[in-house]
């Protein structure tokens, strides 16, 4: 029964109440503060494991009153009430019992890239840049641009932004991979639509705790930043480009007129991506058949396209295709997409965890 796959969970949550009391466990900051994260994990699905187990209860209560020639008639309109409620019930829970992702709540460094298509790759950058800007200002979030590389026709070559707020992670993390766009060029003078990619990496913010590398594991080469011309061009060597030896990683950063800026912005950049490409490598190992790359940066595999003329937007990974890209693009309005590859990626979990 499903019933009792709740009661471990409701008496672990107890447990937790007990040990908490205790003065041993005050006098341990760590213990305690690890039981209380534990705690606060486990507080929604208990809630809703209780009302589950209350409501299954009422309706056997309420069956066995069918019968009566009083209670008969409340009997049946309280399981008109009760027995809808269960399966939604039943549904909550095992979203909830799914494990967490440890980087759901973590901040992001959100890297695209002009990929197949030339100029048209680099224009797209900036639309789609553009798109994530709309969509982190409906959720409330903050967008600080890391580093950009302008296009020589306009748009971004590169473009490297932090963002900041709620669940950004556990928002994003399905965006990762390559984004392909369908559309007329304005430079097309016979109408003809051009097909042209970026790619889009999501990696999570990092602390220093997190991931250790050593000073000795790092190669950093100093040069001159190159730019537009003008006053914006260094002349001197403040550009830093830093390699992870022992993973090839490699983060340049040019931005800063600060050489020691420089070096701090790309040693965030490259901590993150370090410890990406060990979740991936775990991810590698524990999940070889995953159709969502859950978090992964895999910039190799088509996700999605974006096909202007048909005001069509599919994600092939789920088979969602909306015909609301102008929406979408414009106004921001990414939940339409992104809810739906939630939806299926719990699903998958649920189902590989036999609940």
């Amino acid at each position: 029964m499903f019933q009792q796959k709740l009661q471990p969970f409701i008496d672990r949550y107890e447990e937790i109440n007990t040990l908490l009391s205790s003065p041993d466990i005050a006098s341990d900051i760590k213990r305690m503060t690890d039981l209380s994260k534990e705690q606060s994990s486990l507080a929604k699905l208990v809630e809703k494991a209780r009302e589950y187990i209350a409501t299954a209860e009422a309706i056997e209560e309420n069956k066995e009153l069918l019968g009566d020639e009083e209670l008969g008639d409340l009997a049946k309109e309280e399981l008109n009430e009760l027995e809808p409620r269960l399966p939604i019930l039943e549904e909550e829970i095992k979203v909830l019992m799914i494990p967490s992702d440890p980087n759901d709540d973590k901040n992001i460094y959100l890297e695209l890239r002009a990929g197949a298509g030339g100029d048209e790759s680099a224009l797209f950058v900036e639309d789609v840049f553009k798109m994530y800007l709309r969509f982190a200002e409906r959720q409330g979030w903050r967008v600080e641009i890391v580093s950009s590389s302008e296009g020589t026709a306009g748009g971004y070559k590169e473009m490297i932004a932090l963002l900041k707020g709620d669940g950004v992670y556990s928002k994003l993390k399905y965006e990762a991979g390559t984004h392909r766009v369908q559309r007329v060029p304005d430079t097309e003078t016979q109408g003809r639509v051009h097909t042209s990619a970026i790619t889009v990496a999501v990696i999570p913010e990092v602390e220093d705790v997190e991931v250790d590398i050593k000073p000795s594991d790092v190669k950093m080469d100093v040069f001159r930043a190159s730019g537009n011309g003008g006053q914006s061009v260094n002349t001197t060597d403040s550009a830093v480009r830093l390699t992870h030896i022992p993973t090839g990683v490699v983060v340049s950063m040019q931005d800063e007129k600060s050489q020691h800026k420089n070096r701090d912005k790309a040693m965030k950049i490259l901590k993150a991506r370090v410890y990406e490409a060990e979740l991936q490598a775990q991810l590698d190992e524990t999940s070889a058949e995953r159709k969502l790359q859950v978090g992964s940066g895999d910039r190799s595999e088509k996700i999605r396209t974006y096909n202007y003329p048909q005001n069509r937007l599919t994600d092939h990974r789920i088979g969602l295709t909306l015909y609301s890209l102008e929406d979408i693009m414009t106004n921001g309005s990414l939940e339409n997409v992104i809810d739906p590859l939630i939806a299926h990626a719990q699903a998958e979990a649920i189902q590989a965890a036999g609940l």
